[in-house]
């Protein structure tokens, strides 16, 4: 199955309204990101158990170690939960902008350094929510790496 079907196979299992929820973000990060690499991660280490929620990835940029390794990652990624989606917005090297930036204008949206949460779409302004992941894109391409510890 490839990456797409993946992400297909994904949205269709969600309840709603997540599913029209993500199908949304999902047609807004393409336009976001056109042509841009896609990612899935069915959230599962080696051993198939369950570490984390599935994920969407749009783009690519690098992330550069501590220790000098270096590794692709998205961009940006999308993730639905218990409680609602969470937007991750990586390469920006300020751990503040998101918050300060755009925390306000979001609506009823928790923002940490990297990451938008919110229970649907409807309870926040998808507009900001599309120049914070434009910003993300334009960021992380002008850096093109981040500086991660292991």
């Amino acid at each position: 199955m490839n990456v797409q079907e993946q992400i297909t196979d994904y949205i269709t299992c969600l309840p709603e309204p997540k599913r029209s929820d993500m199908k949304e973000l999902h047609r807004l990060l393409l336009k976001v990101l056109p042509g841009g690499k896609l990612w899935f991660d069915k959230g599962k280490n080696n051993e198939n158990k369950t570490i984390n929620n599935p994920t969407i990835g749009y783009g690519a940029y690098t992330i550069k170690y501590a220790n000098g390794k270096t590794r692709e990652f998205f961009q940006i990624g999308i993730s639905a939960n218990k409680t609602g989606i969470s937007v991750y917005i990586l390469g920006i090297s300020d751990k503040t902008y998101l918050a300060q930036t755009f925390g306000k204008q979001l609506g009823k949206a928790n923002v940490s350094g990297y990451c938008i949460r919110f229970k649907t779409l409807k309870e926040i302004n998808i507009d900001i929510l599309e120049i914070a992941a434009r910003y993300g894109v334009f960021s992380s391409s002008v850096s093109s790496t981040t500086t991660k510890s292991d």
